[in-house]
């Protein structure tokens, strides 16, 4: 790559990363409410599956990547019971609420929330049992850097679980599902929490996504093993569950 065309690769991560800063900085009061809409209300359905799949043990501990208001954070301390876990987001706003939530459900001694880069993780190698991410891996500069980090810091054996929107591929549901994402949804952004160009931008989010063929295909390439992928309500969503080698020490 010259020097020219990696400077414009890092402006535009750059760019990408400080305006989706600035979207979920500013969506963060209404941000349940609208993934609630975003999903058909079926997010918790979908992560009620993921829970299944992931079969927590008592004690195990996760890092919860781009958590947001901490919904799924919270699901997998109490899955634990008493193993640590960690909730990390880089907007101050989101983990605000899911402070809130974790305080009312008397968690602030099982979870601790951190506001950090998802591309850059502040832990060593092999700390966690999980590595989750849910509704944000579209969202980061590189999402190849992303499951590395993930892949880095879950021990040997340990899993590697993204769950997200993704690319329905059943007519005429497909049709539907677009019209609704790129026209309806922007809409009700702008009805219900005053913000249009936000959730104008989401739907662009998926466009250069890969479905969840290719994106079980990138969670082999960079080494994961054992890859499953779900697709969910006629792909309109899709879980990716891969397997930390058990010879690796780091990545």
């Amino acid at each position: 790559m010259s020097m020219t065309k990696a400077t414009n690769e890092t402006k535009k991560s750059k760019s990408k990363e400080e305006f989706v800063h600035s979207v979920f900085e500013s969506i963060a009061p209404k941000y349940d409410l609208m993934n609630s809409i975003l999903s058909f209300r079926r997010h918790k359905a979908w992560r009620k599956f993921t829970m299944k799949k992931m079969n927590v043990q008592p004690g195990q501990t996760a890092i919860d990547l781009c958590c947001g208001t901490c919904d799924w954070t919270i699901s997998l301390a109490q899955a634990s019971g008493s193993g640590q876990m960690v909730g990390l987001d880089f907007s101050q706003n989101m983990l605000d609420y899911g402070a809130e939530k974790i305080k009312q459900l008397h968690l602030e001694q099982q979870i601790q929330l951190i506001r950090g880069n998802a591309m850059s993780l502040p832990y060593d190698d092999n700390t966690f049992d999980y590595a989750t991410i849910g509704f944000a891996l579209r969202n980061v500069p590189d999402l190849e850097q992303v499951i590395r980090e993930m892949q880095r810091v879950v021990k040997p054996g340990g899993l590697v679980v993204s769950l997200e929107l993704s690319k329905p591929t059943w007519q005429p549901f497909k049709s539907i599902y677009y019209f609704y994402f790129q026209r309806v949804l922007p809409f009700l952004g702008r009805l219900i929490v005053k913000k249009y160009e936000q959730y104008k931008w989401l739907p662009d989010s998926l466009v250069q996504f890969p479905d969840h063929k290719q994106l079980a295909a990138i969670f082999k390439k960079q080494g994961l093993e054992s890859v499953q992928a779900y697709p969910l309500t006629g792909g309109v969503a899709a879980l990716h569950v891969g397997t930390k080698g058990k010879t690796k020490s780091g990545v």
